[in-house]
């Protein structure tokens, strides 16, 4: 008997010029209800998650891999259509979107039921390995599986961040890549639109 857990929203990803690289999932709608969490990998390679309860610490940190998980207030804000606002523990963020890079528009054109079904996130992940690197299936931690069904890509433009009040510098790519778990953001900096399903032995 297997359970499909699906979260539906955006994931941001990004570097920093001092080496900091953050993973913002937004889920307006979720098995757990609407949240927000951030993974953080600073540059001597500690991962940090932020989580705003229990319940969603215990969850991630079952999924994913972290050397310290935080509970704290995790607040974002879009106060309009290309700013993303970012408060949550020691870490501030604001990230402003650009244009859609041609594998957006790509996306864009398949249908959203059919692009979160997994049974096409499945047949994408050869082809997203060879083109970009990344993997759009894969297994998770304590036997779980995930699919990644992205509908929407858009690079960002600028990112200002500090952690403890420290500048975490100008927009840098997601290099090396994060290592949470099997899935990684690409390497240019962007958020995506996406729904994530979770399937638990």
């Amino acid at each position: 008997m297997t359970t499909r857990l699906r979260f539906d929203g955006w994931i941001l990803g990004t570097g920093t010029t001092s080496g900091t690289r953050v993973v913002l999932g937004h889920w307006p709608r979720s098995p757990l209800g609407p949240f927000s969490d951030v993974m953080v990998q600073r540059p001597d390679g500690h991962r940090v998650l932020l989580a705003p309860d229990a319940d969603v610490a215990g969850f991630v940190g079952s999924t994913y891999t972290f050397d310290e998980v935080r509970l704290t207030g995790v607040e974002v804000t879009r106060p309009d259509e290309v700013t993303w606002s970012l408060r949550a523990g020691p870490l501030t963020l604001r990230a402003r979107t650009g244009a859609r890079p041609p594998l957006g528009l790509l996306l864009r054109a398949v249908p959203a039921p059919l692009a979160r079904t997994p049974a096409w996130v499945g047949l994408l992940d050869r082809p997203a390995r060879l083109l970009t690197g990344l993997r759009t299936t894969g297994s998770a931690g304590n036997g779980r599986r995930e699919w990644y069904g992205v509908q929407d890509l858009h690079r960002l433009a600028a990112v200002e961040a500090s952690w403890d009040g420290e500048p975490l510098g100008g927009l840098a790519p997601v290099r090396p890549p994060v290592t949470f778990g099997f899935g990684s953001v690409p390497p240019d900096p962007s958020v995506v639109r996406v729904t994530t399903t979770v399937r638990l032995p």
